[in-house]
């Protein structure tokens, strides 16, 4: 089964991020090595939205990703969604 996380971002994003990327692709690369995550990245022109995709049965894993994301703990995500996949073509 798919998921789409989709993180609405902060205006002050790219100027802010520096401080936590670190921690948040370090997160993002224990999740796709465990096969959880199988894309990620952010929007351009205007970066405002970034896109994650999992494949996993368990929607908890996607909200435990989100619970520690740096990005989403000090602000950087204003909100977030979490929305099943239906995948037809691919995967």
């Amino acid at each position: 089964m798919y998921f789409a996380l989709l993180y609405h971002l902060a205006d002050d994003y790219l100027t802010r991020r520096t401080e936590f990327r670190e921690e948040h692709l370090r997160l993002a690369n224990e999740s796709s090595a465990q096969g959880e995550m199988v894309l990620g990245g952010a929007f351009t022109d205007p970066a405002d939205t970034a896109l994650l995709i999992f494949k996993t049965e368990d929607k908890t894993i996607i909200e435990n990703f989100v619970q520690h994301d740096p990005y989403v703990i000090n602000g950087l995500v204003l909100r977030y969604e979490i929305r099943s996949w239906n995948v037809v073509i691919g995967g």
